[in-house]
């Protein structure tokens, strides 16, 4: 393949990634925008392989990959995808750091020079300490999504010094290896190692509440190590795929830390982690909340005039989407407004209710973001509440609650609220809801799927 063809492949290939993002920010678009990238990716893959040697050995890998992927998508549950992302995200950081080393170890197959430049160590130490980060930070993510690690926040004295200082000595060794005559094992290694490190040290303090932004965070680091790389290898592609994602990953935590009221940089450094663990929980005082049946809130929903559904993470473990979908139809046969409301952070990734109600495909016109439905909540017979707690807890109203000033669902302000629940239990961020302990509130307890089913079969 001729060098001015390569470039052409890319070139088109990147469009396709653009056209992919562009896609990909509508619900409408999103299968769209998912098929202009699988395009674009299979046109970088293959201009690659052309002008490759080893096809046996890249191909054998490319087998296996395909293979491992599609029987975890296959098995794979909606409610697990946080976590599924976090660990692809650690892949695509381990991946960044192991093609470094090869370029340290052998630059000449790289097309480097055998002594490498000063420019090319800078990328490779970006590249590395970027992806390192990338891969222990998404590990802890992935444990904390899973439950396999609790989702409070760990926190230990003087962790942000340390933090610090391994930070500094991180730069240090990099500043060594950078200035070395020859290639530096020593340094580089050392780097890479407290990269590791500091990956897991920055994320552990972050509480669950915040996950969501540490998820498209990472996102954005995979981004910058892949582009990093790209420059040490002189592959263009590698630049501009992983600069789209990188940018919109942090665009995307930008708005989110915004919809959350939260400063970017106290989130990534486990600001808000650091005190929003079960502190303001509860009180310990006795209150007093009121249960009905499945039976009462189909009443009340079949007499209202106006409805607004919220789905939370309770929704999807139940994966009651597709029973939500009939419960919606039944309301709407009988000329009742309904509607569903959706927070930027609503369950446990950027989109998650989005992508479950676009599975039932619950027609896109029903769905509301949060600034375009929260001055209906005034106005609104009845909010039905299926597994949120944190994006409708009016906690976030009280100055000196560890959530306080983050935007939230006004589900409060409704004539009549129903929260379907398995049980009163705190929610993601460890704090009690107040919401549950209104007059105007009735707790509906058990599966969210059985509990909706119920109610349609009442109505």
């Amino acid at each position: 393949m001729s060098v001015n063809f390569i470039a052409l492949a890319y070139l088109v290939a990147a469009v396709f990634f653009i056209l992919s993002l562009k896609g990909l920010s509508s619900p409408t678009a999103a299968r769209r925008g998912n098929l202009l990238g699988m395009l674009g990716m299979g046109i970088a893959v293959s201009t690659t392989l052309t002008i490759t040697g080893n096809w046996v050995l890249i191909l054998s890998c490319i087998a296996v990959g395909a293979i491992i992927g599609s029987i975890v998508a296959q098995r794979i549950q909606m409610t697990a995808m946080p976590e599924l992302i976090a660990f692809m995200h650690s892949l695509v950081g381990l991946a960044a750091v192991f093609i470094a080393i090869a370029a340290v170890n052998n630059p000449v197959s790289f097309g480097l020079p055998e002594i490498l430049p000063a420019g090319n160590k800078l990328e490779l130490f970006l590249g590395t300490f970027i992806g390192a980060m990338t891969w222990s930070g998404s590990v802890i993510a992935f444990l904390k999504l899973s439950g396999r690690m609790s989702g409070a926040p760990i926190t230990f004295s003087g962790q942000h010094m340390v933090n610090l200082l391994l930070a500094i000595v991180m730069v240090g060794f990099g500043l060594w290896f950078f200035f070395s005559e020859t290639t530096n094992w020593t340094a580089f290694s050392t780097m890479t190692a407290i990269a590791f490190l500091l990956g897991f040290l920055i994320i552990i303090p972050i509480g669950g509440a915040d996950m969501p932004v540490v998820i498209s965070m990472l996102n954005s680091y995979s981004g910058w190590a892949a582009a990093g790389i790209g420059f040490s290898l002189g592959n263009p592609m590698l630049i501009i795929a992983g600069s789209l994602v990188g940018s919109s990953g942090a665009i995307l935590s930008y708005i989110m830390c915004k919809a959350m009221n939260r400063p970017f940089l106290s989130v990534i450094l486990g600001g808000f982690g650091s005190d929003g663990g079960s502190q303001g929980a509860s009180d310990g005082a006795q209150k007093t909340y009121r249960s009905g049946s499945a039976d009462d809130a189909a009443f009340l929903l079949g007499n209202s005039d106006s409805v607004i559904i919220i789905p939370g993470y309770g929704l999807a473990v139940a994966r009651a989407q597709h029973a939500v979908k009939e419960l919606a139809l039944a309301l709407h046969k009988k000329g009742i407004n309904i509607r569903f409301a959706i927070h930027p952070v609503a369950g446990r990734m950027p989109g998650h209710m989005n992508v479950l109600l676009a599975e039932a495909e619950i027609p896109y016109e029903m769905v509301q973001e949060m600034e375009e439905i929260n001055s209906d909540f005034p106005n609104t017979d009845v909010v039905l509440v299926l597994g949120a707690n944190d994006v409708v807890n009016p906690a976030a109203n009280i100055p000196g609650s560890p959530i306080y000033g983050m935007p939230i669902l006004e589900a409060y302000k409704a004539r009549t609220v129903m929260v379907v629940k398995r049980s009163m239990a705190a929610g993601y961020a460890g704090l009690d809801n107040d919401l549950f302990y209104m007059d105007k509130t009735m707790m509906v307890f058990g599966d969210a799927k059985k509990v909706v089913e119920d109610m349609v079969k009442a109505l």
